[in-house]
């Protein structure tokens, strides 16, 4: 198939974004209908929540994949290149495969109206699934979980990692009604696995669950962890406990996650999945999930995080302090406009000596004036570069080997950063 063909579907695909997020299940239905209902060929695990989600179904996919079977990964935005959001056993579908999916689903019947950019991959992802014939597909919602075009699947376990404010236009503006949007992935008789901690989130996670005859395993009371040293922890499950685990993922946050992925295996073995505790062990220590705490270079120090909310920017923020302290730090960052970017640019400068601010080419990113005026008054080294691979680039060139360099604020940010970084090769590093 030609790259036209592709290129060409994508156009088409990007252009739906401009109909914007349209919240509700008519539509996915519908489509799904039209392909044979794909999403009741393959056991499925649902994961909702504000942080964390990616990292998690990443690291299911791996272990289930470990563990022997065939696993489908959907998860979103992608970094560099649309593909990214349908894995099948750890690799993105090809260019001809995202080509026949998006065909597939063209021509089936949508309903009373054009279906949304996600609600279109959506259903080309459960469309390769089933195609590919997958045993499971771990599924990450893209907004709430209620009405989020992925609540279609009839998952064997559901995850919510934890939960702050977002997107309240959608989803509403307290921390219980974002829990009830969030938690609506719940099904009759299906284990619930939380790492939520607000006292108001814990009620509405137990409540609707009781409703729904649906088990519930929370972080700190069904099952938990202590850290020992920076990625290597114990944990104590309601099944089983294990001594001497380790996560590839750095962050003390990674070793949270890793408790609710583990706490999740244990829910499928219940089940019936046959996972052991070396393939969980490989799984979490070979999860790569790019753009969150990713290193991609020593000298200078080069991380990338999208840190793309309040609680990731704090997460990202404590980071630098533990473990960058004593060198110079420069933040490149572009926000997004419906980010509480003030407050998100507060805790990524804490630990830096200089901002340089960029644009990532998506219409909801903050004009870099907006970010300028704020950061006005929380640093004085500031810098403006349009063009993301422009402001890394800069950033490189007058960097000293012992500095260290941040792309953050944003997974668009991260994304064409990453892109510049692969398309210049090691000759980025050597200006």
């Amino acid at each position: 198939m030609s790259t036209k063909a592709y290129r060409e579907c994508l156009d088409a695909m990007f252009g739906m974004r401009r109909f914007g997020i349209i919240l509700g299940l008519d539509i996915i239905s519908n489509i799904l209908k039209g392909l044979g209902n794909p999403q009741d060929t393959f056991r499925a695990v649902h994961i909702a929540g504000t942080n964390g989600k990616g990292s998690i179904a990443s690291a299911l996919a791996t272990i289930l994949q470990q563990a022997g079977y065939r696993v489908g990964l959907y998860t979103s935005p992608h970094l560099i290149k649309f593909n990214e959001r349908i894995c099948i056993n750890g690799r993105p579908i090809s260019d001809d495969d995202v080509v026949a999916s998006w065909e597939a689903v063209k021509s089936v019947h949508y309903g009373n109206r054009e279906p949304t950019f996600f609600e279109f991959s959506t259903a080309m992802a459960f469309h390769e699934f089933g195609r590919h014939g997958v045993d499971y597909a771990v599924i990450e919602t893209g907004m709430g979980g209620r009405m989020d075009a992925t609540n279609v699947v009839s998952p064997e376990a559901t995850v919510i990692t934890n939960i702050s404010l977002e997107h309240k236009n959608y989803l509403g503006g307290t921390i219980a009604a974002i829990t009830g949007e969030k938690a609506g992935i719940i099904k009759p008789g299906i284990p619930v696995i939380t790492g939520v901690a607000q006292k108001a989130a814990k009620k509405v996670v137990e409540n609707i669950a009781a409703e729904k005859s649906a088990p519930v395993y929370l972080k700190g009371r069904d099952f938990r962890v202590r850290r020992n040293g920076q990625n290597h922890f114990s944990y104590w499950g309601f099944d089983h406990t294990w001594s001497g685990m380790q996560t590839g993922l750095i962050g003390s946050h990674q070793v949270e996650n890793a408790s609710l992925t583990i706490a999740t295996c244990e829910a499928l073995m219940r089940g019936g999945a046959e996972i052991s505790r070396e393939n969980v062990q490989a799984g979490l220590i070979l999860n790569n999930w790019p753009g969150r705490l990713e290193v991609v270079s020593q000298k200078p120090f080069v991380i990338l995080d999208g840190a793309h909310n309040l609680m990731a920017a704090r997460s990202l923020s404590r980071f630098l302090q533990d473990n960058l302290a004593g060198r110079s730090i420069t933040m490149v960052a572009g926000i997004l406009d419906d980010k509480p970017y003030e407050a998100i640019l507060k805790d990524l400068l804490a630990p830096c000596e200089r901002l340089i601010i960029t644009r990532p080419k998506i219409n909801r990113a903050l004009p870099t004036a907006v970010l300028r005026e704020v950061a006005a008054s929380l640093i004085a080294n500031i810098e403006v570069l349009e063009d993301v691979g422009d402001a890394l680039r800069h950033a490189l060139a007058t960097a000293k080997p012992d500095d260290a360099i941040c792309v953050a604020g944003s997974l668009y940010v991260v994304g064409e950063a990453k892109a510049a970084l692969e398309k210049a090769g090691d000759s980025l590093f050597q200006i």
